[in-house]
């Protein structure tokens, strides 16, 4: 059965949150997908530790934290069996349409965790058991004195590094320029994180004069294999650029 009495246990802790809880509306294919795979794909995040190994049968495991409608995640899923990839949200809907897709594509290597990813993180993953992190669009908590819900910044990365095995690939994306500015500067400050491309993303973000090769130093070109998601879109209908974050673990 769904977890709602688990997450909303975890919500009484006190402390600064990178979300807003949110159980939302589902449609009924949404509900009937959370009935039938919930037991075989989810797991409430409770502080129980897991045994990723058995749990995705010796794949290595990549943590995606905030997967939305979850399209990216299932595309991603399907394209590489090979690996596994623990879907950490909040949002039941968004749980539900994922569920969708695992099935639709008969996808075995996803799990879904429902709940808060520091709690995931700080209790119930052991050191050195993933081989990446993905983070696509969080929210920028664009008000100043909102910063400090942002997910990305020096308290949360201390939680992930010793779950990061070595070679671990840490990949972030957003919209929201000065968001990216901040995972910049988070990221390249840790000794244990290697910038893959300091170079640049070859492409413009302030203006040709304040950035004469047109790149910006230290994000990466888009991946091809991370597919556009919604918010991705939305960003790049309102104008905004998008920047890719690629680090790996030493």
């Amino acid at each position: 059965m769904y977890p709602h009495k688990a997450t909303e246990e975890q919500h009484r802790e006190h402390r600064i949150r990178s979300f807003q809880p949110r159980r939302g509306r589902m449609t009924k294919a949404q509900a009937g997908a959370l009935d039938r795979g919930w037991e075989q794909y989810g797991l409430a995040i409770d502080g129980t530790p897991l045994d990723l190994v058995e749990l995705f049968e010796g794949r290595p495991v990549t943590l995606e934290i905030g997967f939305g409608m979850g399209d990216t995640t299932a595309t991603m899923a399907a394209a590489d069996p090979t690996a596994g990839i623990l879907a950490a949200d909040v949002h039941t809907p968004g749980h539900g349409n994922l569920l969708q897709f695992l099935e639709r594509d008969d996808s075995r290597n996803v799990r879904l965790a429902a709940g808060d990813a520091v709690i995931l993180l700080r209790d119930m993953l052991p050191d050195a058991s993933l081989a990446g992190l993905r983070v696509y669009f969080p929210d920028p908590w664009p008000k100043p004195k909102h910063h400090k819900r942002r997910l990305i910044q020096e308290s949360f990365l201390e939680l992930v590094l010793p779950r990061l095995a070595p070679g671990a690939l840490v990949h972030c994306a957003t919209d929201w320029e000065e968001y990216a500015e901040q995972m910049l500067r988070v990221l390249c400050a840790s000794p244990e994180l290697e910038n893959l491309h300091p170079e640049g993303d070859g492409t413009g973000w302030l203006e040709p004069a304040e950035h004469p090769t047109g790149s910006v130093p230290g994000y990466a070109p888009r991946p091809g294999w991370r597919p556009m998601t919604k918010f991705e879109r939305a960003g790049l209908a309102k104008g905004h650029v998008v920047h890719d974050l690629l680090f790996r673990r030493r």
